[in-house]
């Protein structure tokens, strides 16, 4: 079992508290959907709601949809799409970056450039399209020059590196506007912002997170901006369960 980082501080009493999704509240899986919901994470989420006064969200590359497959019951806002959608709780999913774009036409425009490439992973979604190669990572400059032409042909999107994985995403989004838009609403205003997330697509949030008073806490390995880091899923939950103990 993984240490905790010795020099990570308690879960604020007045924190927002932002989580990723993949590497982060579950471990990395060979296919998107292929993550284990680990035992007792959704309980986890519903009391650290309860203690944070509701101020928990969920920020994902996944859309908001997937997202609610694995966790139908939490209860917090979540944005998905690296922000392109957002979804308050108990209100249906509104898009925040509208793109003139044809999603079936640039997933099979993905999926014919990679057609002689089966271990590449074409992964569909309502605002974009990421390819993994996570089955075959010297398959990683066949990858980045598809997503290039992709990019060429769509100005409205731009690249965002990820790991094992490439994705076309709207510009203008990104988690890091996730994090400010719902930092301006109840009941995150005035808090204390927390981010933990395990990927290139968390810096910028992790980042925004520390400007604005608060902490960025990465998972895993990698180079980040983050002040904190900790090992892995496991670790992150013994010190979110840490908090609540701590709280009760």
């Amino acid at each position: 079992m993984q240490p905790l980082d010795p020099s990570l501080p308690d879960l604020p009493a007045d924190a927002a508290l932002f989580l990723d999704f993949d590497g982060c509240l579950v471990e990395i899986a060979p296919r998107p959907d292929a993550v284990a919901i680990p035992p007792g994470l959704a309980g986890r989420l519903a009391r650290l709601h309860d203690r944070l006064g509701g101020a928990v969200a969920l920020v994902s590359g996944r859309d908001i949809a997937d997202l609610r497959g694995f966790l139908p019951d939490f209860p917090g806002p979540i944005a998905g799409s690296h922000g392109a959608e957002l979804s308050l709780a108990g209100q249906p999913i509104r898009t925040t970056h509208a793109v003139d774009l044809d999603a079936e036409a640039l997933h099979r425009a993905a999926a014919d450039a990679v057609a002689d490439n089966p271990a590449i992973l074409v992964e569909r979604k309502p605002h974009g399209v990421a390819l993994h190669y996570r089955a075959d990572p010297s398959l990683r400059p066949v990858v980045e020059a598809v997503m290039q032409r992709l990019a060429d042909a769509h100005p409205g999107m731009v690249l965002q590196p990820a790991k094992m994985a490439v994705e076309l995403r709207p510009r203008g989004t990104g988690k890091d506007g996730a994090l400010d838009r719902l930092m301006a609403l109840p009941p995150f205003a005035g808090r204390v912002p927390v981010y933990a997330g395990d990927d290139l697509t968390d810096e910028a949030a992790m980042a925004h997170a520390q400007s604005r008073g608060g902490f960025g806490i990465k998972i895993g390995a990698g180079e980040t901006v983050a002040r904190y880091r900790l090992a892995d899923p496991a670790a992150l939950a013994r010190w979110l369960d840490d908090a609540l103990v701590g709280a009760g």
